[in-house]
């Protein structure tokens, strides 16, 4: 059987897989999808087309197309699409995927695979990937292989579902490309399987409850996996409560607030006032060693936690009581139950504001001259914006932490430590904004080495008029690795050094608007302009002009490292 031959124009009554997967996907809500066209993708992207109803965005490649869906799904609180190809464009998506994976992001990744007939046959059949399913799995929340016209759509259905339920991530389905020519009838049944919330205990709440009202200085850390809770969390703070948040729990309170230490979670000032809380409970977060100085930094006890996931029970650091369920019911009901029993130390919310302040000052005075270019930054974002980051410098010096957001979907970061995925979720982020009216204006901080790396993508947000601004920091270099050299190495300084592009030039032959700031006292001019344009725009900050941090960020820190 050839390609040639497959039944591909619908008549009246029926139509093809490809239409049928597409009209599921609108039944879900779906109004945007992310990836590369294919010859082994192309009945369902015949079927976007032709029933006019999903945008499809033509990324550059896979693994831009997957970071793109994985930003759009975080900014905008829905499931992400992207659609690949078999073989090595499957390979090609498998970083983005490990990224989507770690970030707990919902996405649908849909990739083609070669004919049935010559399926697991060894026959080097052109873009097949021997045991690519195993691959997929190894890479994806779940993976699944449509094996037959009849259980195509239950398996969208059921992939669908896999990525919404918490713990959410991305899920990986293979359609072999004669499947998706098939011609079915149409379906009646297009409505997607329901999403059931894990219910915490009533008794598991009444214990929790017990615990935590004992406490006159708690605090909650707030993880991703609290993104939906943010009512909850502000009945919480209402009692005196207060907060710290993980990088992926940014913006569940605002961070301006005057009872959260925002994400200053692991600075030496913090961790000396977590020692005077007398509980912390963990909501949705997996305390990872990044955050946590591999596990060492010194936590409140007693240590509670809730988490949808049961298996997180002990992982990271042994807890003093957990419960399983949803973090918002589950806060729901802890609120309902400590509502006129909490008696909070009248100095708790002034301590902890001075922990931050202490925590903030120190990094500010880190920034050398570029403490300037966040206090501009943030003079300009407003409240309602988009914050995309990628693996660089300045993102782990102050992206992370210093620059406010005050949306719980404001906030995207390359959460895997995988560089050069900013460029491609900025414009992710940018067409989410666009698709469901948020009047979010994206800015993305970018270093020079991870940008170019994706650089195809600039065509991309070109050609869709992504309204992003990309704030590429070039330095002409790996700083974060030349910093390592420095203070591990002995100085000894090797392979950091990149040749880079004129950006002027390139954004010139892109239609691309550009600015390089090469001092700081242009830096007002430059962002008035980048404000104004519309579409993609680049603000090139010449850090060889202006000059470096006053402190060396040399990695993660870990306990040793931590100054006292």
């Amino acid at each position: 059987m050839s390609l040639e031959v497959f039944p591909i124009m619908p008549n009246n009554s029926q139509i093809t897989v490809g239409a049928a997967i597409a009209a599921f996907l609108e039944e879900c809500g779906v109004k945007v999808a992310f990836g590369v066209i294919s010859i082994h993708n192309m009945p369902i992207l015949d079927a976007f087309n032709e029933r006019g109803k999903i945008r499809f965005v033509m990324a550059r490649g896979e693994a831009g197309g997957t970071n793109m869906a994985d930003a759009y799904a975080r900014t905008t609180g829905r499931l992400g699409v992207c659609l690949t190809s078999t073989g090595t464009a499957a390979g090609n998506a498998a970083g983005a995927m490990v990224e989507a994976l770690t970030a707990g992001t919902p996405l649908l990744h849909l990739t083609g695979q070669i004919e049935t007939p010559y399926l697991d046959q060894s026959l080097s059949y052109i873009h097949e990937a021997p045991d690519q399913l195993t691959m997929l799995q190894a890479v994806s929340k779940a993976a699944f292989r449509v094996r037959s016209v009849e259980t195509a759509l239950s398996t969208i259905k059921r992939a669908v579902q896999t990525a919404l339920t918490a713990p959410t991530g991305p899920v990986s389905v293979e359609i072999p490309i004669d499947i998706q020519a098939a011609l079915i009838d149409t379906p009646t049944d297009l409505k997607p399987s329901p999403i059931a919330p894990r219910l915490p205990a009533e008794d598991a709440l009444d214990e929790l409850a017990a615990r935590f009202a004992q406490a006159r200085r708690p605090l909650l850390w707030l993880g991703g996996g609290a993104r939906h809770a943010g009512a909850q969390v502000a009945r919480l703070m209402a009692m005196g409560v207060g907060v710290v948040t993980s990088t992926q729990g940014r913006g569940i309170v605002a961070e301006d607030d005057s009872r959260s230490l925002g994400a200053f979670n692991l600075q030496k000032p913090v961790e000396d006032f977590y020692q005077t809380c007398d509980a912390m409970l963990v909501v949705g977060s997996r305390l990872r060693g990044n955050e946590t100085l591999k596990y060492e930094l010194k936590l409140p006890r007693p240590l509670l936690r809730i988490d949808t996931d049961p298996s997180a029970e002990g992982r990271c650091y042994a807890s003093d009581y957990f419960v399983s369920g949803d973090s918002a019911l589950a806060l729901e009901g802890l609120a309902n139950r400590l509502e006129g029993r909490m008696k909070i130390d009248p100095v708790f919310a002034a301590d902890l504001q001075a922990a931050r302040s202490t925590a903030e000052k120190a990094l500010l005075d880190g920034l050398g001259p570029y403490d300037e270019l966040v206090k501009q930054l943030q003079g300009v974002v407003g409240r309602n914006f988009n914050w995309v980051r990628d693996v660089t410098v300045s993102n782990s010096t102050w992206g992370n932490r210093q620059l406010k957001i005050f949306n719980p979907t404001a906030g995207v970061h390359a959460l895997g430590g995988g560089i050069g995925q900013g460029l491609a979720m900025g414009v992710g982020a940018a067409i989410g904004a666009a698709v469901i009216g948020s009047g979010r204006k994206t800015f993305c901080l970018s270093g020079d080495g991870g940008f170019i790396l994706n650089l195809g993508e600039l065509a991309t947000a070109v050609q869709e008029k992504a309204d992003v601004v990309y704030v590429l920091m070039n330095d002409q270099r790996y700083g974060v690795i030349q910093n390592i050299q420095d203070a591990q190495y002995g100085g000894r300084r090797c392979y950091v050094n990149l040749h880079t592009p004129d950006y002027a030039q390139l954004c010139a032959a892109l239609q691309l608007g550009h600015t390089r700031i090469s001092d700081l006292a242009d830096l007002q001019a430059g962002l008035s302009t980048a404000l104004a344009a519309r579409g993609p725009f680049i603000l090139e900050i010449d850090m060889l002009s202006i000059g470096s941090f006053s402190a060396a960020f040399a990695g993660p820190p870990t306990k040793v490292a931590l100054p006292a």
